[in-house]
């Protein structure tokens, strides 16, 4: 079975490198822009023609948030554009497109756990230039996999685990909002979900939408300082409001998602986001 992977350099994409060695029956392709474009829908339909994958992964995706206030066309031929290219190209050869997606295409103003059918209504570019690469899978992918996640984190890249790590270090008090409310997810636990799902859903037609994350529920400041604590770095977290912390980017106060759906079809156990942190942590020293 040929799986392509694209965007592999990124956080998610390389832990599904790590893990491929645990699927000796998988046969993987790791792509790039440098080895392959997907906002060029001649280069995206040549690559499939000639390498015929039977799934693609798409990690690829523009996740520069505040930036995309400012470039949102940019942010769209990315997440939503190139995803539209990957879907067709995908139907064409017969190949599954798992493609994931954000808590960001909700509002946020929730305060019970999001599930799949609720309605959406992103309130930065990114969000919508996310919303509307999920609406190119469903409508343009013969085969379908759409997986929203929350608060992405990993040894690899740039990411909120990393940063704090870093500030920590070399500050004596660092600011960090109380009043956003989620759950961080370790890359590494849902590449492997994506990895065990391929095999299931090739025996599937049509696409299907399923959230996930890690267990629990945190803020912003209290994943701060678990960061910190596990690292073992002194450093005051002071905790502050959205208001006193102006981004260009509107964030979600609450983004926690609702697993029922994906626990229930794959019947897998997702491991608590402390847990995971702990993991990643290690890795990191």
């Amino acid at each position: 079975m040929k799986i392509l992977v694209t965007g592999s350099k990124g956080q998610l994409g390389n832990e599904i490198r790590i893990l491929a060695e645990d699927y000796p029956d998988l046969d993987f392709m790791f792509t790039d822009i440098d080895e392959l474009d997907i906002t060029d829908i001649g280069k995206v339909e040549d690559f499939f023609s000639a390498n015929q994958p039977d799934a693609v992964v798409n990690c690829a995706a523009y996740t520069a948030v505040d930036k995309a206030e400012a470039d949102e066309s940019t942010a769209f031929l990315l997440n939503a554009t190139a995803v539209e290219y990957l879907a067709k190209s995908a139907t064409k050869i017969g190949a599954l497109l798992v493609h994931v997606s954000t808590d960001y295409v909700f509002d946020g103003k929730s305060y019970l756990p999001y599930n799949e059918l609720e309605i959406t209504n992103p309130q930065s570019a990114y969000g919508r230039s996310k919303l509307a690469g999920e609406n190119a899978v469903l409508q343009f992918a013969a085969q379908g996999l759409i997986l929203r996640t929350s608060w992405l984190y990993s040894s690899f890249g740039n990411n909120f685990v990393k940063t704090m790590v870093k500030y920590g270090s070399e500050r004596d008090e660092l600011n960090v909002v109380f009043d956003q409310v989620g759950t961080p997810t370790y890359a590494k636990d849902l590449a492997k979900v994506i990895l065990d799902a391929i095999p299931f859903e090739l025996q599937r037609s049509g696409t299907d939408l399923f959230h996930y994350s890690n267990e629990g529920v945190t803020s912003w400041y209290d994943f701060a300082k678990t960061i910190l604590a596990f690292s073992g770095i002194s450093c005051n977290i002071k905790p502050i409001l959205t208001k006193d912390y102006p981004l260009p980017a509107s964030r979600p106060c609450f983004s926690v998602l609702n697993k029922s759906k994906i626990k229930e079809m794959y019947k897998i156990k997702i491991p608590y986001w402390s847990d995971s942190l702990k993991d990643c942590i290690q890795r990191l020293k």
